[in-house]
Parts: structure tokens; sequence; C-alpha cells
């Protein structure tokens, strides 16, 4: 949840065996299976999310202008579940009164520059189930067995792939959870020594879903090209996704929340997370970024998951392994996650920095 490239660190989709859905022009996609065990979420050592009020950080020079209002997106509504200031711009710094940087909020991911799929596109087949009961062995949407129980993620460890648009069960199947939308209330807040982060205003149960992490689905050039263009005290928001399947293929997924996202944007990392970050893949064969609750969260406590996707995650022997290419030191940053496994340095991935 490599998963997003590293944000431009890393953390791998769960379960990287191969499945087959038939698309829509008839012909045959290939969904990871249960069996490839990987899913790389790579973060490139950014810092600890949002440019905090001391930090001196600026938005990266990626020579696009943050889209204007004209671009037909709405900031959440009443009932969203995300909590903004009352002006409906982003909380004020904790100190200075400077507030994070603008961007434009949507709930959906939208395509980008050099995105090969648009992810609002319909792509996957839905299933011929009656009602709303879906059942492993049954349903075309359950070729790995269930998904959900009780409204709770049952494994991290394999694909998820929820019943969509073209199904014919209703919309009270249960595995259609991640489309109900954000149910718990969240808030944007200062975070000593970080910059800026997001907390839970009520108690969260292991396995359920908390939110998504949106932004713009980039073509992997587009992606390097926004990160060389970064400045090197600024953060970054890029993640790249790797699912590497049981056929030896591997997906890459980039999303970049810098100017169009969510709440998800502002999640710091943790070595020690309280949330993982699971690809889903409802109507398109480009998944959304799921952050599910890892343990039980405690109202009141900080959200954070870990940009490599490497704590909740079985990376195979071969997949790629965030921080481990040549001299890496001037992009490296430090960790502020004060946990007792903490590595000391923010997950990160070269190849995001490097032409091809």
């Amino acid at each position: 949840m490599e998963a997003p490239e590293e944000r431009a660190g890393e953390e791998e989709p769960p379960g990287s065996g191969e499945e087959e859905l038939p698309g829509p022009d008839s012909g045959e996609e290939e969904l990871p299976g249960p069996d490839s065990g990987e899913e790389e979420l790579l973060v490139p050592d950014s810092g600890e999310e949002p440019p905090g009020p001391e930090s001196g950080e600026e938005l990266p020079e990626s020579g696009e202008e943050p889209p204007g209002p004209d671009s037909g997106e709405e900031p959440p509504g009443p009932g969203s579940g995300e909590e903004l200031p009352e002006s409906g711009e982003e909380p004020p710094g904790p100190e200075s009164g400077e507030e994070p940087p603008a961007f434009q909020y949507t709930s959906d991911p939208v395509a980008g520059p050099g995105a090969e799929m648009d992810p609002s596109e319909v792509t996957i087949q839905g299933c011929e189930c009656q009602g709303a009961l879906c059942c492993p062995g049954v349903c075309a949407c359950l070729p790995h067995g269930d998904n959900y129980c009780e409204r709770r993620l049952l494994s991290a460890q394999k694909p998820v792939l929820e019943c969509n648009v073209l199904c014919r069960c209703g919309e009270s199947c249960a595995n259609r959870e991640t489309q109900r939308g954000q149910q718990w209330q969240l808030q944007v807040c200062p975070v000593p020594g970080k910059g800026w982060g997001v907390r839970t205003l009520e108690s969260i149960a292991s396995g359920r879903y908390v939110c998504e992490y949106v932004g713009e689905i980039l073509g992997a050039e587009e992606a390097r090209r926004r990160i060389r263009a970064q400045h090197p005290g600024a953060s970054n928001y890029i993640i790249a996704v790797r699912e590497h399947l049981h056929s030896g293929h591997t997906l890459h997924t980039y999303v970049d929340p810098t100017y169009k996202g969510n709440i998800g944007r502002f999640l710091n990392h943790s070595c020690q997370p309280n949330l993982v970050m699971v690809p889903v893949r409802t109507h398109s064969m480009v998944p959304r970024l799921a952050l599910f609750a890892a343990r039980d969260i405690q109202a009141g406590e900080e959200l954070c998951y870990d940009y490599s996707g490497m704590a909740f995650n079985i990376i195979p022997e071969s997949g790629h392994q965030p921080g481990k290419e040549e001299d890496t030191s001037r992009h490296r940053k430090k960790c502020l996650c004060g946990t007792a496994p903490c590595t000391g340095y923010l997950p990160y991935d070269a190849t995001l920095y490097t032409a091809t």
C-alpha cells in the first residue's frame, strides 16, 4: 500500500499471485493473485508529510499551476467525515498561524499527465449475483474468498477486488466497503516536530476502513519529472505502488496528491504504524490506495502508515528494497516517528530520482 513507490518510499500491494478477469473489450486483464506476496509502497525520503510552520518548505516546482475553481471538483460536503476549518480551508499552523499548502480537494483519483488509464473508466466486469449477499465460489468478485467480515478487512496479504457499478448485487453488498466513503471523524492537526498530521476523534476497530490516499494518477516519466523538480527540502507526496504478479510481471501505479487530493496527503510515516495501505480495485484496473486500521486505534491517536509498505507486507527476495540503491544520502531524510523499531530515515526509492 512495493507500495506507493516510496512516497517516493515504498509499499507493496497485498498479494502478488495471478488472477485474470475478463476486461470490457473481451481481452483479459491480470490482477495480482494471492501467491505473489508482494505489494510495495514507495515514498522517497520526503520528510514527514506536509511542511510544518517551521520547515520553510514549499510545494515542488512541477511547472503546473494548482487546479483552479473551474476544474469542476468540489470540496468535501457535510457528512464527509473530514474536518476542515470553518473557513473551508486547512487548519491554521501550530504557532505561527501559517496554513498548509493549498490543494484542490477530490474524493476520487483523477487521471494526470502520462496516466495509461483513466481511473474513472469502468474496465472490470461485474458479478451476476442476486440480492445483497455475494459468496466465494459463486461471486466473480471474490476469487480468493471473502474480503471482509463484519466490515473488517480479513487479510492485507491478498488482493482485494470489490463489487462495482456493473455488478447485479445491491449497494448493501458487504463487498463494497471502501465505496461507502469515510466513516470516521478525522482531523488535520499540527504534530510537534513534524508539521501537520491526521488524528482520529473517535476509536477505530482493527481491520476497519479508515480513508484513501487520493491524488492524480501519473505516468512513470511524469512522476520522475516532478520528483526531480522538487527543491531538496520540499515535502514529497508522490507515492508509487508496485504489484508483483505471479506471472513475473509488475504493475506500477504512481499517485500524487500535491495539487489534487484528500485528507490522506497529511498522513505521516511511522516505522510502527497503526494503518496499513492496501490496493483495492472496484470498477477499474487502477487500484485505489485504501488505508485500514492495523490494530485497535483509540480516539485522539495520530494516524500513520509505513511509507515503504514493508510493515505488513511480505516482499520477495527479488523484490525492490527501498533505500538500497547506490549513494542516496543527499535525498535521505530523518524519520521522526519516535517508535522503538524506528530505522532512523524515511523510506526512499532512488529510481524516482533517476532518468530511465
